[in-house]
């Protein structure tokens, strides 16, 4: 059989990330890999980081003001020295407050910036994604790493570094002050830092683990709603009596993520506290030191005060900077989760060398070439052998028992799925060597399952030509047999049509689909069961549209009811993904085989 010269058609096989929560829970991620969502914005953290040296030296004036003030000023009753001083203080407050709100306003910005280029590029990976990824991940577990996940970083991305960089240039530029005043208090101060340091690890890792079975509990709570809130689940769960079992569900869901809400808040608190109480003992010693007989007269006053206030200082940008190593910590779950998205192959993805394509152009000759194709996780083929020729501007119907592979070769037309063997081409260009945008605008296709999105008719026809006109919608409405129940509605073409468009019935949706694909004018139609939701008067209505929209078209029709094919150029009835038998509606019926069976 043959195959694309790329082999793309072999990358279906990707394990689903929603089944592997554990293993992508205990990936690794590279710090370098995080600290490179930053490297964009690298000015801007350099203005940062000078603010916050200029505020960490300019902070560390003041205990040496106090010194001054303590030891000369003040037992000299110097007033214009105490004024000088006093200013000083004054000053550097002002500077380090104004520098403050500076480094806050530029680290937020780009933290706001850093997450938005994750949303983005997570939302638009997974649009790249083919069918095969959506079938086998819950919606709810999409929506959750897009929200609570890259949400659960915010704090993180938007104050790490800076914190980073404050809290570390405050601590440095604090124990150099307190080596100057006096090194051999410093060495006892000090003593507090490697259990610090230890247990700030221990609680790390832990905070780690909660957070990962966290965001699990989240993406199942966020299943549930939109499993058990949609238009679609309330009916299920109203006319199956499933509403109380449902709300227990979600109870029980959310009484796990307070337990783990809780637990995350309060790892570690107890060993925290414990370096608190220390922290705060360590004063009491050193006025303990200052008193001692080999110490005793060697220190002012001044000295050990503003000692003291630099030890006291020295406590918050410490603890900041082990909290944020346990907030890093914790994140690299989070960073996981949408790592593992990111890093996500695109099965179905636009050519590294496309060809041009120009819709005004395309005959629309389709051929299938010994086209083979299996889903993933599939040990049969969908369809095999698959040979066939669509002149441009015929019809081609398919018919077969469900399950016999006719929605697997519309598929194959519009490219949601790619062939594992073979190859299809529109024109003679195999179709992986077609940007997706340009087949987009050749092929239109009108499913058996019609979404309509949650908002007036007029933007769902829209959706599909965001630049047409007034009266291009009502051509398309008028061919699809709608505009008339449209216009009769009280907003007309205003009208919302409600969640999943529940608001209209089967075969008014079905129109409205109808209307939108054709608003693009392809040149190719798919018409999956187009016409299974419409009653018989309708439906002979719409095929009358379809026939005259025909016309220079090339049609694939798939249709159960075989009055609606009949006319079609050619018919293949397809068997267990093969074809067994193809012709015209009058020679397969003389033959007595397949066809002539389904039509008795």
């Amino acid at each position: 059989m043959p195959t694309h010269p790329s082999g793309r058609g072999h990358g279906l096989d990707v394990p689903a990330p929603a089944s592997s929560d554990d293993k992508a829970a205990a990936r690794a991620v590279p710090l370098r890999r995080v600290a490179a969502l930053f490297r964009p914005y690298r000015v801007q953290l350099a203005a940062v980081t000078a603010a916050i040296v200029g505020s960490a030296v300019l902070g560390m004036a003041n205990p040496f003001l106090l010194r001054a003030v303590l030891d000369r000023a003040l037992p000299e009753r110097d007033v214009g020295l105490l004024g000088w001083l006093v200013s000083g203080m004054v000053a550097v407050a002002a500077v380090t407050s104004v520098l403050g709100v500076l480094q806050t306003w530029i680290s937020t910005r780009v933290g706001q910036l850093v997450m938005h280029r994750l949303r983005t590029d997570v939302f638009g990976h997974l649009q790249r994604q083919s069918l095969a990824f959506f079938t086998r991940t819950r919606a709810g577990e999409v929506q959750s790493r897009i929200t609570n996940d890259i949400g659960g970083m915010q704090a993180v991305v938007t104050s790490t570094a800076t914190a980073v960089a404050a809290n570390l240039t405050t601590v440095l530029a604090t124990v150099v002050a307190m080596v100057a005043l006096s090194w051999r208090l410093s060495l006892i101060s000090l003593l507090v830092l490697p259990p610090a340091i230890w247990l700030t690890r221990r609680v790390a890792r832990l905070r780690r683990k909660i957070t990962e079975v966290r965001q699990r509990e989240l993406a199942d709570l966020n299943v549930t709603i939109e499993e058990g809130l949609s238009v679609s689940g309330v009916q299920l769960s109203k006319t199956l009596g499933t509403g109380a079992a449902l709300t227990d569900r979600f109870t029980a869901s959310s009484a796990r993520l307070v337990d783990l809400e809780l637990r995350s808040e309060l790892a570690g608190r107890w060993r925290m506290a414990t370096m608190t109480i220390v922290f705060a003992a360590i004063p009491a010693i050193i006025y303990l030191g200052a008193g001692l007989p080999g110490t005793a007269g060697t220190l002012s006053v001044g000295t050990v005060v503003a000692f003291t206030a630099l030890q006291s200082g020295l406590f918050r940008p410490l603890m900041g900077l082990l909290n944020v190593g346990v907030s890093v910590t914790a994140s690299l779950a989070l960073f996981a989760r949408i790592f593992e998205y990111l890093d996500l192959p695109v099965e179905v993805a636009d050519p590294a060398r496309p060809v041009p394509l120009d819709p005004a152009r395309v005959r629309g000759r389709l051929r299938f070439e010994d086209v083979t194709f299996s889903y993933p996780d599939s040990d049969t083929a969908a369809v095999a052998g698959i040979n066939l020729d669509v002149p441009p501007g015929s019809t081609l119907a398919l018919v077969g028992e469900t399950g016999s592979g006719k929605s697997t070769i519309a598929g194959l037309v519009s490219r949601l799925h790619d062939p594992t063997a073979g190859r299809v081409t529109l024109d003679g260009v195999d179709l992986r060597d077609v940007r997706l945008a340009d087949l987009a605008a050749v092929v239109g296709v009108v499913s058996q399952e019609t979404y309509l999105l949650h908002t007036t008719i007029r933007e769902n026809l829209r959706y599909a030509k965001p630049d047409a006109t007034d009266a291009e919608l009502e051509a398309a409405a008028r061919a699809a047999q709608i505009h008339d129940l449209i216009t009769g509605l009280p907003d007309g073409y205003d009208t919302v049509v409600g969640s999943r468009g529940h608001r209209f019935s089967g075969g008014e949706k079905q129109r409205i689909a109808i209307a939108r694909t054709l608003l693009r004018d392809p040149r190719v139609l798919v018409l999956d069961e187009a016409t299974s939701a419409l009653d018989t008067e309708t439906e002979r209505a719409v095929q009358q549209a379809f026939e005259e929209l025909a016309r220079g078209r090339t049609t694939i029709t798939i249709a159960h009811r075989l009055s609606t094919v009949r006319d079609a150029d050619q018919i293949a009835v397809l068997d267990h993904g093969r074809i067994v038998e193809a012709g015209t509606h009058r020679s397969l019926l003389h033959g007595n085989g397949r066809y002539a069976a389904l039509a008795s």
